[in-house]
């Protein structure tokens, strides 16, 4: 059974996720409205779908199912609300919105309505989520004891007047961009609490804009530390996520996890667990220890190894491939719910609404410096 998906905001990035949702079987582009017209024009030139000449064409489609939001954050809610109020799935992209008790009213509508409604935070889908967070759950690597994220991204793209640097129409970094990571860590370590953030302004610019931000989270009463930057040239961006435990820790790069270097100091009958979650890729014996060295101490705790070991896996050249499969992996859970109820999804309008409520508390209570 055909899926058709109206398109709403047909900017650069839309193009990137369309292809990927047309991977999907059964998916077709009903059609697609942009308040730039070339922009929609351009699109439909390029997937062949109609052009519609308002939103509300676009949402009284009668052979429109899913409503694709890709606009700036600060019509994210009201286009939303539209859209499930003319009958319409919703995938938006992220933020859900700007204020959480925005998010709740939608996710209520949806509720009421018996409409899919999610924000596209795809990172749970990437094949390395559910290894990680089996090295947590089984504490492989003993108890985890801290974390950081650091994102040193590009702005060669984002000019002064971008509507990224304007938090009444982004909500600024910590809503527009960190919701992703702030789902990621949640979905390994459970809900968390902002206890401290700040945020540093660009001096020497006409208007205030704050292009680094800072959170510290608290996670059963252990820290992630959570950084983004945005200053970096293109080819200079690049982030780096470090989850520490008491014998080990585990190494991601960047800002859709493609490359995992694990290393830590194991025992014999830690090998094959710790094989059978990194099918295809080779645990290599760093050092084996003589039977003095095989004992010792810290967090408190006497220990044992055998091995020091070390192990890596996938590739930081393939982002992109990667991102592009956790958008159709995305895509095909939620389809998968509209057909069958009983679908459990890997994530739902709880992760936009979850991911917010840290990023609007961590950019209320922020130091401005």
């Amino acid at each position: 059974m055909v899926t058709r998906l109206g398109i709403l905001g047909a900017g650069g990035f839309t193009r990137f996720s369309v292809e990927s949702f047309l991977r999907v079987p059964d998916i077709r582009i009903s059609g697609v409205f942009d308040i730039n017209l070339q922009n929609s024009k351009s699109f439909s030139d390029k997937f062949g779908c109609k052009v519609f000449s308002s939103q509300e064409q676009l949402l009284e489609d009668t052979e429109t199912e899913i409503i694709y939001i890709a606009t700036p954050p600060f019509l994210h809610f009201i286009q939303s609300k539209q859209a499930l109020l003319s009958g319409k799935h919703v995938i938006c992209e992220k933020p859900a919105a700007l204020k959480t008790e925005e998010v709740k009213e939608l996710i209520s509508i949806a509720h009421e309505k018996k409409l899919l409604y999610v924000v596209n935070l795809m990172q749970r889908y990437n094949p390395l989520f559910p290894n990680v967070k089996k090295v947590i759950e089984e504490k492989l690597l003993g108890e985890f004891l801290h974390g950081y994220f650091e994102n040193y991204a590009s702005d060669e793209n984002l000019d002064e007047k971008h509507w990224m640097w304007d938090e009444k129409k982004s909500g600024g970094i910590f809503i527009e961009h960190a919701v992703h990571f702030f789902d990621l860590i949640e979905g390994w370590l459970g809900k968390g609490d902002v206890i401290a953030s700040q945020k540093i302004m660009k001096e020497g610019v006409e208007h205030n804009i704050w292009p680094e931000v800072q959170a510290i989270c608290n996670y059963g009463n252990r820290l992630v530390n959570f950084y983004h930057g945005f200053h970096q040239a293109d080819r200079m961006d690049r982030q780096e996520m470090k989850m520490v435990f008491e014998t080990g820790d585990i190494t991601m790069y960047e800002w859709v996890p493609s490359k995992l270097i694990l290393k830590g100091l194991v025992s014999e009958s830690q090998i094959k667990p710790l094989q059978q979650i990194f099918t295809s890729d080779k645990i290599h014996i760093v050092k084996s220890f003589n039977e003095q060295e095989k004992y010792f101490r810290n967090h408190f705790s006497s220990r044992y190894a055998d091995f020091e070991i070390r192990l890596e896996t996938g590739d930081d050249n393939l982002k992109f491939n990667i991102y592009q499969q956790l958008l159709t992996d995305m895509l095909t859970d939620q389809i998968a719910w509209i057909k069958n109820r009983d679908h459990q999804r890997v994530i739902t309008g709880e992760n936009g609404l979850n991911s917010l409520i840290m990023a609007e508390t961590a950019n209320n209570i922020a130091v401005k410096l």
